[in-house]
């Protein structure tokens, strides 16, 4: 299938808060007609093909107008006022981006600091780039990425431009936190272990580290933070009373959370008294072999005096796929270990890619997990984030529970998102700056959770249960097996008994199980993880079972949420029936393991949906996997009068339309179907009158003739005989 492509008249964007960002602006209808969310990333093609990220262009700009900064124009080769053809393009995270720039900042900018300044922009090999950062979207740069640059760089940093000479994969790319980001040619920029021109060994010559938030202010991890800070001292300080006692002093601790939960800041914030030798993973990862090494053995020898070695995202400097220099590299790591007065500190948000040699009792003997914030958590967060800033009356309880699955670095890009409509907004009107409800709530439309990047995401919006005509039995249904195990699991453990796990939703094709979903995940703000069919399927040995892992890992990170396996009939079929060499059968032991294995589920709720749930494995049925069957039958007389109301609200329908009456000659139509009637007798106004306001009994008539009922007798009839067990 084509993308569509749209041609729009270039115009500079001359707003501050753009400049040089790489952000480009579009009329809200041109996002629509390209099928693009805001922060998307969109194609510019014109002298020369490069990418950018699309934005909202502001109220009053002309439909086919596209804003660029004067970075991003140059790099379309075009000129004020000419044409540039836009389209959807496909962006991958960057494994490595390499640039080039001036000998002072090569020699000036440590990568560590690169890498924050690129953070989250979209990037084409040629392309020129500013050091401004994007400030836009999860995991973007803060004010600390701008410090270190006025630290390291003076001002020059912001007119400084650089060149993209090379990325990989091919393509446009984004950088990401864990993208390598590095400087071309020997002018190699400063890192924390081997500053350019200096020993690598001279602690005084690091690159400065991110400033550090108080230990307080680290909301959630008080036992971790102090279960950290107490080791330090007994290794460190006291480490004759350890030895007294038969137990050695060294310390190697391994920090592992989801991504984007604050594991470096948390590290940084309890290490912020001790002298820190920081290596940063990615960067030391996309180095060659004996480039690696050597910085390791900088960064050991930089440390040795006492303190702590620091290596952030361990899994890109030892990745579970070893290669030689791993040993040499882990030797260095257990030297760092064994020195007196020496403690090493790993993150990793990937435990199981790691080296499995670096959680030996030599290197990394203790381990701290940092869990995903709760709605306590999140409200105590932004609590800390909107503390200094000026702001109205906000619901901050509000946005906690509607923010389920959000990370520290979610609810930071949160706040910048609301603040940057906030700033807009007195901006135009030269008012005092201010942050309200409504810039938190409309930025909850822009910003995704880490948690739930790489899986299709249901379009919830404000839809509830409330919404949904009739059903009553249904909807009761599943509030008890989906909700009340999520909302109420005190009543639960006073009861003595274990919560629903699992829910078959089944029904004929059309009658709105999904859209059931929609409205249960609407009710309960519940993060929602959607697999379609055989989604999960895959050719390779292995393959299928590490997707079916990462799918229920995703869903515990972001709990509390819902697992949706749409079309399960496909994904766990009757094992041994199949002819696809065995895929479908570990699919379902997969699934298994997870439903009801060792690691308990816990604040995740299954939910399977089908037209044919005899096909559907019986393992997978049984108690404590998708125990409860609920049947969403097909709509009566008075559940298609509610649909038709409810899917006609933004239709202007003429008085001698009784929708009442309509949906009592409707028989045999599905929820969707009447959903069809209602958008063909718009068409049918449409060719009656091209510029016709109402849609009138005459076009509704004309409509059934086109629209038929799609349900089959036979298979609901079968699917009730499967509701009542018989």
């Amino acid at each position: 299938m084509t993308s569509p492509q749209l041609a729009l008249t270039v115009r500079l964007n001359t707003s501050a808060s753009d400049a040089r960002r790489g952000v480009v602006r579009l009329h809200p209808e041109a996002l629509m007609a390209l099928g693009l969310r805001e922060w998307d990333a969109i194609a510019l093609i014109g002298g020369r093909r490069t990418a950018a990220v699309a934005g909202r262009a502001p109220d009053g700009t002309p439909t086919g107008t596209i804003l660029l900064d004067d970075v991003t124009l140059s790099n379309t080769g075009l000129r004020e006022d000419t044409t540039v053809v836009v389209a959807p393009v496909t962006v991958y995270g960057a494994r490595s981006v390499t640039v080039t720039g001036s000998a002072p900042a090569r020699q000036s900018v440590p990568e560590t600091t690169l890498r924050q300044a690129l953070l989250g922009k979209v990037l084409t090999v040629g392309d020129a780039v500013s050091l401004l950062p994007r400030d836009l979207g999860p995991g973007t740069s803060n004010a600390d990425t701008t410090r270190a640059l006025s630290r390291s760089f003076g001002i020059a940093w912001t007119t400084e431009l650089l060149t993209v000479s090379a990325v990989d994969p091919a393509g446009p790319v984004s950088v990401q936190p864990n993208s390598a980001v590095t400087w071309s040619g020997t002018g190699r920029g400063v890192s924390a272990a081997a500053p350019a021109a200096v020993p690598a060994a001279a602690p005084s010559a690091q690159a400065p580290r991110p400033s550090a938030p108080p230990v307080e202010d680290l909301v959630g991890v008080a036992v971790q933070a102090g279960k950290l800070t107490e080791w330090l001292k007994l290794s460190l300080d006291e480490p004759e009373l350890l030895r007294t006692l038969g137990a050695s002093p060294h310390l190697g601790v391994m920090i592992t959370g989801p991504a984007g939960v604050g594991k470096v800041t948390f590290a940084r914030a309890v290490l912020a008294s001790r002298h820190v030798v920081e290596l940063d993973g990615p960067g030391i990862g996309a180095l060659a072999a004996d480039e690696r090494l050597r910085r390791v053995t900088a960064a050991v020898d930089a440390v040795s005096r006492g303190g702590v070695l620091l290596v952030t995202d361990i899994d890109a400097v030892l990745p579970a796929d070893t290669e030689p220099v791993a040993t040499l590299i882990l030797d260095e790591l257990r030297r760092a270990v064994d020195t007196e007065s020496v403690a090493l500190v790993v993150t990793t948000a990937h435990p199981d890619d790691v080296d499995s040699r670096v959680r030996s009792p030599e290197i990394c003997d203790r381990e701290l997990s940092l869990p995903l914030p709760d709605g306590i958590t999140r409200r105590a967060l932004l609590d800390v984030l909107l503390r200094k800033v000026p702001a109205g009356k906000l619901d901050l309880e509000a946005i906690a529970g509607r923010t389920p699955g959000f990370v520290a670095a979610d609810l930071a890009a949160l706040c910048r998102e609301a603040a940057l409509r906030a700033a807009s907004r007195a901006s135009r009107a030269d008012d005092e700056p201010a942050l309200t409800q409504e810039d938190l709530v409309s930025a909850l439309g822009v910003i995704r959770p880490l948690s739930r990047s790489g899986t299709e995401e249901l379009a919830i919006g404000s839809v509830s249960l409330d919404d949904v005509g009739d059903m009553v039995e249904t909807k009761q249904a599943l509030t008890e097996a989906v909700l009340w195990p999520l909302q109420h699991p005190d009543s639960f453990a006073r009861l003595g008994v274990d919560p629903p796990r699992g829910v078959l939703l089944f029904g004929p094709p059309g009658c709105g199980k999904t859209y059931l979903l929609r409205a249960l995940a609407g009710t309960g703000r519940l993060s929602v993880h959607a697999v379609k069919g055989a989604e999960l399927m895959d050719k390779w040995v292995g393959a299928s079972e590490k997707a079916v892992r990462e799918l229920f890992q995703r869903a515990r990170d972001s709990a509390p949420s819902l697992v949706f396996l749409d079309e399960v009939d496909a994904l766990a079929p009757r094992r041994g029936q199949t002819s696809d060499s065995g895929v479908s059968d570990r699919v379902v032991a997969a699934l298994l393991t997870e439903l009801d294995g060792v690691e308990p589920l816990r604040d995740v709720v299954v939910v399977g949906a089908t037209n044919r749930p005899d096909l559907i494995d019986p393992a997978l049925l049984r108690p404590g996997r998708l125990e409860r069957r609920v049947f969403v039958p097909p709509p009566d007389a008075e559940a298609r009068a509610a649909i038709l109301k409810t899917a006609g609200k933004s239709v202007p329908l003429d008085d001698d339309v009784d929708l009442d009456a309509l949906a009592g000659e409707l028989d045999g139509y599905s929820a969707a179907d009447c959903a069809a009637l209602l958008r063909e007798a718009a068409l049918a106004a449409m060719r009656r009158r091209v510029d016709a306001a109402v849609v009138t009994a005459e076009d509704m008539a004309a409509a059934r003739q086109k629209v038929r009922p799609s349900l089959d007798p036979v298979q609901v009839e079968h699917l009730r005989a499967y509701a009542d067990g018989r």
